[in-house]
């Protein structure tokens, strides 16, 4: 990944995004995109001094688009805006999804579209670098007209009010400022509206979401893999010429994906000849719905890149004589791929789910609920109830946001995307996903050590002594919520799959071969 990123010029993808978010990537504005940013700047000024009427520079908002604004009050207009549409409430939204609105909002201004000056993005930058990060309600958007409400409470602190998070600590913008021997920006005319019309928030929820499932869906495919073996189940589903009659992409790379994680294992050699015909769905079907997930994620991947290299500003500033006010700054386009999103990560739950349930049943030669002394003890039979509600919980968030619109601003903003909401869905979504797996996997770990002495493949025995390293084989009942939680950090924190991919790499296996489109770095 290239260690310097052009802000303005250069194209941004999600590991760019996230590589500077946590300092791996430096940003700069480049000398090209100065002149960009000081023509387009120079520009608003002509506008406002031949007294030519143009939205959001001199007039007002929304259904007061049509009120006009003397020359002198311009620059309090700006301000005021940022005042008047800080209105989010609810939780504050994570600081690393603050910090990715920052960034992604700055690339944006700093394509020379939005007739912002420069010391405004160069404030901006100063607050990416120096993890000055603003205090954002995560409820208030609409997803049109931009995420007015979080965008504002993202840059009130540019004028020296809100709240940032700074060195661990929230505290008022005012003092950060009175430390740092920095003085608030004084907004010149269209800035304000240039700052809060966009769909940073959403796309924010996006990039994150986009890291966060890929991980899920590396994980998932693993984890069923050793399911499978547990259940003494058949690789056959998995043949790639029965996936070249039915060429999804997705259900391709998962199906590779399986028949490397299962290669010469004892397990799978053991029974052969067995008479079982057929599998359960939750089984024989892993690539066609973890590949249907798969294809969802690379949707949402490509539309969020998309949306990372676009300008959702209005009015765009074309020239002092050439602006239009349309649309770009509606949320439907994100909005419509992260709803789809939900309804993936929600099933690779409920499927997942499927195979904690099989794993308890006692069938194939593992003792039900995984555990020999049952009676006195419940064994494995609760956390699948945690599964089960987390399922549960995951379908009533199902409900597409984007399929809803609620009319605002009098009228004038009749038909919004609520792409907000879709966004913060799917992240919660995202938040039950991950305990799903780790109660999966920690069945799994247990389910296999039944099959001993053979052993699964290399790859999936790494898996399990991974996870052996801090949860060890129950023989007995304890509290499995502290066994759930240890796991769940390591498929949060991505060391589970990293390790899965050295491992990989060790044994000079591709587990996503022909496939670099499915792939982000973790």
């Amino acid at each position: 990944m290239n260690k310097h990123f052009n802000y303005g010029e250069d194209h941004l993808t999600v590991e760019i995004t996230l590589g500077l978010a946590r300092g791996t990537v430096k940003g700069v504005l480049s000398e090209n995109t100065l002149k960009k940013i000081k023509k387009s700047q120079a520009d608003v000024q002509e506008i406002v001094a031949s007294q030519r009427t143009v939205y959001g520079v001199n007039t007002g908002f929304g259904i007061l688009a049509n009120k006009s604004i003397s020359e002198e009050d311009t620059r309090t207009l700006q301000y005021k805006i940022l005042q008047s549409h800080s209105v989010g409430v609810g939780d504050n939204i994570p600081p690393e999804i603050a910090k990715i609105m920052l960034i992604t909002k700055l690339h944006a201004l700093a394509r020379g579209y939005s007739g912002v000056q420069l010391t405004t993005l160069e404030r901006i930058l100063w607050h990416i670098e120096n993890n000055v990060i603003p205090v954002v309600p995560e409820k208030g958007s609409v997803g049109a007209s931009g995420d007015l409400a979080p965008l504002s409470h993202l840059f009130l602190p540019l004028i020296g009010l809100g709240e940032v998070e700074y060195r661990g600590e929230i505290t008022a913008t005012s003092r950060v400022l009175e430390r740092t021997g920095l003085e608030p920006v004084q907004l010149g005319p269209k800035e304000g509206l240039a700052l809060i019309n966009g769909t940073q928030f959403i796309l924010s929820y996006a990039v994150k979401c986009v890291e966060r499932f890929f991980n899920c869906l590396e994980i998932a495919d693993v984890i069923g893999a050793m399911s499978l073996e547990s259940l003494q189940g058949t690789k056959a589903p998995f043949d790639a010429r029965l996936h070249e009659l039915r060429p999804f992409a997705g259900n391709q790379l998962v199906a590779q994906r399986l028949r490397v994680l299962l290669r010469d294992s004892e397990i799978m050699e053991s029974h052969v000849d067995c008479e079982r015909v057929q599998d359960p769905y939750s089984l024989r079907c892993m690539p066609q719905v973890h590949g249907a997930a798969r294809n969802a994620w690379l949707h949402l991947k490509e539309l969020t890149e998309t949306e990372l290299n676009s300008v959702t500003d209005n009015p765009i500033i074309f020239s002092s004589n050439d602006t239009i006010s349309g649309g770009n700054f509606h949320g439907q386009p994100m909005a419509l791929p992260l709803d789809y999103a939900c309804f993936a990560a929600a099933e690779l739950g409920n499927i997942s789910d499927r195979r904690c349930y099989l794993l308890l049943e006692g069938k194939f030669g593992l003792p039900m609920l995984l555990m020999n002394d049952v009676g006195l003890n419940s064994g494995f039979m609760i956390p699948q109830y945690t599964t089960a509600a987390l399922v549960t919980e995951n379908k009533t968030l199902c409900f597409p946001a984007s399929a809803d619109s609620v009319p605002t601003s009098l009228g004038q903003e009749d038909h919004v995307s609520m792409g907000s909401i879709s966004g913060r869905k799917l992240y919660k979504i995202l938040d039950n996903l991950e305990y799903i797996l780790a109660i999966e996997l920690m069945s799994a770990c247990q389910a296999i050590e039944f099959r001993r002495p053979l052993k699964s493949s290399v790859l999936l025995e790494e898996a399990h002594e991974f996870v052996r390293r801090k949860v060890s084989f129950a023989k007995e009942d304890r509290i499995f919520a502290e066994d759930i939680k240890e796991i769940k950090r390591m498929v949060q924190d991505y060391s589970f799959v990293k390790n899965m991919k050295e491992a990989a790499r060790a044994q000079q296996t591709e587990l996503n071969q022909n496939y670099s489109t499915f792939t982000i770095n973790l």
